[in-house]
């Protein structure tokens, strides 16, 4: 049973550990771009996009699918590069283990 209670404590400081980590995930962030840095996206470590910024030049009102394309790509990279973030921060602390629902 001792071994049982050890067991129960890391579990407890982990999880501690990972709020922590997820609370300071949250205020990290990366930018992404497309079209040449022409859309600029940043998003946190919660994947919520925090800005978005376009250049005047880009927005031209007869090829709206062109800027629709450079937001979406920007927003994906984005979002991808942030789960990266992540996942890198959250292995740091769980020494490379998957841990399900977490990663």
């Amino acid at each position: 049973m001792k071994g049982m209670g050890n067991m129960m404590k890391q579990a407890q400081k982990l999880q501690e550990k990972m709020i922590k980590l997820q609370e300071e995930l949250a205020e990290k962030t990366i930018e992404s771009s497309a079209g040449g840095g022409m859309v600029k996206v940043v998003a946190n470590g919660r994947q919520q996009i925090v800005s978005i910024r376009i250049e005047k030049e880009v927005v031209d009102p007869e090829d709206v699918d062109m800027l629709q394309d450079l937001i979406m790509a920007a927003i994906n990279d984005a979002l991808t590069k942030s789960q990266e973030m992540v996942s890198g921060e959250m292995g740091k602390l769980t020494g490379g283990m998957k841990i399900p629902g977490l990663m």
